[in-house]
């Protein structure tokens, strides 16, 4: 039996979308996510860890916590940021995944032209 086709995505989903990769194709962002896999910390920690300045892991912060990345906890003068979006990490295991199998895959590839030491 036939399917129907899909429907198109509205531009304003599409748009949405990109956006989320978009925030997520930042490397220090992804550094940022990365120290935070274990759980919320403070801002002079992340940038003691990113050896970034202040103002960059601000502004990183930033953008991540208004796209509802992250979340923001305040303690006295410290401000703590951990992940309220889980999907981000289970996002980039996939992505490394695949970078891994294509990895392999070309190693493969390429150990079947090795030279048998006959120099053809």
């Amino acid at each position: 039996m036939p399917t129907a086709p899909a429907e198109p995505i509205p531009a304003e989903v599409v748009q949405q979308i990109a956006d989320y990769f978009s925030i997520l194709s930042e490397p220090m962002r992804l550094k940022i996510l990365n120290l935070l896999r274990d759980g919320e910390r403070c801002v002079q920690d992340l940038v003691l860890a990113t050896q970034t300045s202040q103002a960059n892991v601000s502004k990183h912060l930033k953008v991540m916590l208004r796209a509802g990345i992250l979340t923001r906890r305040t303690a006295g003068t410290s401000a703590f940021y951990g992940v309220s979006d889980p999907l981000s990490f289970q996002l980039c295991h996939l992505v490394c995944d695949r970078m891994a199998s294509r990895i392999e895959e070309q190693a493969q590839y390429f150990r079947s032209f090795s030279l048998n030491g006959s120099g053809e």
